[in-house]
């Protein structure tokens, strides 16, 4: 038996989860606040120095988020690797400004990570 009709709802743009947001009843003021929570992205990052791939994984760890590293990544054994950073687009805007902060190699991937952004909001 199923009494609230519980059920999974794809939203894949800012558009989809301002509807869904709306459709609920919301405060129409909070709508551009939980919109950007309400959309998951996973974004991969090729040829990430491992030293960097760290200091994003660290940085994006810190606002709920995750990025995925190779096993061997704090060994530092390979030079540069593939990372996945994933989340929704509010942590990967607090990531970008945390990243922002860095040294010009980590800003190069925010530049990247930045114009991917702007491509879905």
């Amino acid at each position: 038996m199923n009494d609230h009709n519980s059920k999974f709802i794809e939203i894949v743009s800012l558009e989809d989860a301002k509807n869904e947001i709306q459709k609920i009843g919301s405060d129409p003021k909070s709508i551009e606040i939980m919109a950007p929570k309400a959309i998951f992205k996973a974004i991969k990052v090729e040829n990430v120095i491992l030293q960097d791939a760290i200091i994003i994984k660290q940085d994006m760890l810190s606002i709920g988020g995750e990025v995925a590293i190779p096993k061997d990544a704090f060994e530092l054994k390979n030079e540069r690797a593939n990372i996945l950073i994933m989340g929704t687009i509010k942590q990967l805007h607090e990531l970008v400004e945390k990243l922002n902060r860095h040294y010009p190699r980590i800003k190069n991937i925010t530049k990247e990570l930045s114009v991917l952004l702007k491509d879905i909001c």
